[in-house]
């Protein structure tokens, strides 16, 4: 993926695509991955002491699709994981090569590896380090 460090694609699958197709010159792909009763939260601070919060279904989706900045942010998956259908990762948002915020990610698939629900948050108020290898 571009702009990613080291994470299995193996532990959190959809929300790699995920992010490879946010982070490509076609991010309305990932419409394609939108299971029937698709629905979402990326909750986006800037630091300010404020948030915006894009949230709803498929259309809502088009619409923070139709309004996000291309070809600017890349995101770096720092840490990956997966518990049955619900897939985790922890990340960082880059904005013309700087360090921007951090950001956690949840999504719950369906049959099919379609995304269900999808809740995103994201804040310059942290910087995490990179994921150290348990294994």
């Amino acid at each position: 993926m571009e702009g990613s460090v080291h994470v299995s694609a193996t532990t959190a699958p959809a929300l790699i695509r995920w992010f490879e197709i946010m982070d490509s010159g076609s991010p309305d792909d990932v419409l394609d991955m939108l299971a029937e009763d698709f629905q979402f939260s990326v909750v986006f601070a800037t630091g300010d002491a404020t948030a915006r919060d894009f949230c709803g279904g498929r259309a809502a989706m088009v619409d923070y699709l139709t309004q996000r900045e291309k070809g600017t942010r890349v995101h770096r998956l720092l840490a990956t994981s997966a518990a049955g259908d619900t897939e985790f990762v922890l990340g960082e948002v880059v904005r013309l090569g700087e360090w921007e915020a951090s950001f956690v990610a949840s999504a719950v698939l369906a049959d099919g590896g379609r995304v269900r629900r999808l809740l995103i948050g994201r804040s310059p108020g942290v910087a995490f380090p990179p994921a150290t290898d348990q294994g």
